[in-house]
C-alpha cells in the first residue's frame, strides 16, 4: 500500500499565525453542559407534571403503553438516515429535547394560553376547542422545530439534506408524543379506575387504539415537514439567505396547519375523525413516505456519480463508487470485516461509508455552486479520514463489489463488473486474493 495520500494534507494554519482562545462560553465542555442540564431539568419538571396529572399508577400504566410504538419509529427513522447516518449524540439530543423541553414547553404554554382565553372570554368550552386547534398547533410545533433549528446551526456538517431534516425532526416528535402519550394514557387509566371501565370497551383501550395504534406517525408526520424545509435550505447556497429562511418557514406553517386540521377533526361531528383520518392523514403520510424514500434512493445515485472523480485521482479503488452507492454492498462490507477483523474493522468500515458519503455530497454541491468557502479544506479533511482507514475499507467493499456487481458481458463470455483492470497503480503491492484474510498481520 501506499504510505502516503496522493498529496499532503492541508498544513491548517499559515506559519507565524496566532491563534485566538475561544471564549469560555464557546467552549465545547462547557455547551455541552449547559445542553445535558437544561435536558436534565426539563425532564425532572415534565416528569413530576405528569406524575402529578395522571398519579403514580397511571404514570406507571401511561409509560408502559407509550413505549411500545418508540422502538419501531427510532428504527424506521434510522433506516431512512442509513445512507449517510448522523452521530447518535445528535439523535439522542433531538429524542431528548422532544420527550423533555418541548414536552415541557407545550404543558406550561397551552394550560397558560386556555386558562387565560377562559378567563378572558368566559367560556371555557370555546377556550378548550380554541386552544386544542390553535395554540396547540402553534406552541408544539414551534417547540419541536427547535431542536431541527439548533442541530441546523450548531451541527451544520452533519446536516446536508432533506434526510438529515426528516430524521433529526423524526426523532424529536417520536420523543415529544412518546410523553404526550404517557399523559393521555395515564389519564385515561385514572378516568378507568373512577368509573370502573375495563378490558376492550375502557377509556384505556380507546386511548391506545388511536393514538398508538392507529396514529402512532401523527406527531412525527406533523414535524417532519418543518425538517423538511430545514433539509431544503440546508441544499441552498449559502449566498440565497432568502431562500434559507424561507424554506423552513414554510415548512414549519404547514406543519401547523397539518396539526391544527388533525386536532379540530374532533370537532367535525361523529365522523369528523374518521374523515380527516381517511382523506388527508393517510395519503399525505404515503406521500411524504414516498418522497423520503425517493430522496434516499437519489442520495444513492449521487454518490455513486460523484465517487468516480476520486477513484480515478487514486484515492478510491475503481469498485468503491458502485459499492458505496448500494445499500446493500455496504452491509456486505460491514459484515465481511467484522468476521475478518472483528468490531474494530466494521467500525472503521462504516466511518468509511459515512465519510465517503459527505465527500460525494460536498463535491455535488460544488459542482453545484453551493459549496462554502471552507470546500478545499473540507474536502481534504474528508480525503484523508478515508486515506486513514482504507486498509479496512478496501478489502470489505472490494469483496462486496464482487457480490453485488451486475454481470455485464466480457468478450465471449460473462463477468462480473466493475472490473478495476488498471489498478493497482504503480509501485503498489498487489490487492489481496479473493477469499483471502486480508486483516491478517
Amino acid at each position: 500500500m501506499a504510505s502516503s495520500p496522493p498529496y499532503p494534507p492541508h498544513p491548517g494554519a499559515a506559519p507565524g499565525s496566532t491563534l485566538r482562545h475561544p471564549h469560555w462560553w464557546q467552549r465545547p465542555a462547557v455547551r455541552y453542559g449547559a445542553m445535558v442540564t437544561l435536558l436534565a431539568l426539563s425532564g425532572l419538571v415534565i416528569l413530576a407534571l405528569v406524575r402529578e396529572q395522571t398519579g403514580t399508577q397511571g404514570f406507571l400504566v401511561g409509560l408502559g403503553l407509550a413505549v411500545l410504538p418508540v422502538p419501531l419509529l427510532l428504527a424506521a427513522f434510522r433506516w431512512l438516515g442509513r445512507v449517510e447516518p448522523g452521530p447518535w449524540r445528535n439523535l439522542l439530543f433531538a429524542f431528548a429535547w422532544g420527550a423533555c423541553a418541548a414536552a415541557l414547553i407545550a404543558i406550561v404554554a397551552n394550560s397558560f394560553a386556555t386558562r387565560w382565553i377562559a378567563t378572558t372570554t368566559a367560556d371555557p368550552a370555546g377556550a378548550d376547542t380554541l386552544g386544542a386547534t390553535v395554540i396547540a398547533p402553534v406552541v408544539e410545533e414551534t417547540a419541536k422545530a427547535a431542536a431541527v433549528l439548533l442541530l441546523f446551526l450548531f451541527r451544520r456538517r452533519d446536516f446536508h439534506g432533506i434526510l438529515d431534516g426528516v430524521v433529526a425532526a423524526g426523532f424529536t416528535a417520536t420523543g415529544f408524543a412518546f410523553t404526550e402519550n404517557v399523559l393521555y394514557l395515564g389519564n385515561a387509566f385514572g378516568t378507568d379506575q373512577l368509573t370502573g371501565g375495563s378490558g376492550i370497551a375502557s377509556v384505556t383501550a380507546a386511548t391506545f387504539f388511536v393514538r398508538v395504534v392507529m396514529s402512532p406517525f401523527a406527531h412525527p408526520l406533523f414535524t417532519v415537514l418543518t425538517g423538511i424545509g430545514f433539509g431544503a435550505a440546508a441544499l441552498a447556497a449559502d449566498r440565497q439567505r432568502v431562500r434559507r429562511v424561507l424554506l423552513p418557514l414554510a415548512g414549519l406553517l404547514l406543519a401547523m396547519g397539518m396539526h391544527a386540521l388533525w386536532n379540530g377533526s374532533a370537532t367535525l361531528g361523529q365522523f369528523g375523525f374518521i374523515a380527516v383520518y381517511g382523506a388527508f392523514m393517510v395519503p399525505t403520510f404515503g406521500l411524504l413516505t414516498w418522497l423520503v424514500v425517493w430522496t434516499r434512493q437519489r442520495e444513492l445515485r449521487t454518490v455513486r456519480t460523484e465517487l468516480p472523480a476520486y477513484a480515478v485521482a487514486g484515492w478510491l479503488r475503481p469498485s468503491e463508487p458502485f459499492a458505496l452507492g448500494s445499500m446493500r454492498a455496504r452491509r456486505l462490507a460491514r459484515k465481511f470485516a467484522r468476521e475478518h477483523g472483528g468490531r474494530p474493522a466494521a467500525r472503521a468500515v462504516s466511518q468509511y461509508e459515512v465519510y465517503a458519503t459527505q465527500l460525494a455530497f460536498l463535491r455535488h454541491r460544488g459542482r453545484a455552486g453551493k459549496a462554502g468557502a471552507d470546500f478545499v479544506t473540507r474536502e481534504r479533511e474528508l480525503l484523508l479520514e478515508l486515506w486513514h482507514r482504507r486498509q479496512a475499507a478496501r478489502p470489505a467493499l472490494e469483496h462486496a463489489a464482487r457480490l453485488t456487481a451486475p454481470r455485464v458481458p466480457y468478450g465471449a463470455g460473462w463477468a462480473y463488473g466493475p472490473v478495476p483492470a488498471v489498478w493497482p497503480p504503480h509501485g503498489q503491492p498487489p490487492y489481496p486474493a479473493y477469499g483471502e484474510n486480508p486483516y491478517r498481520r
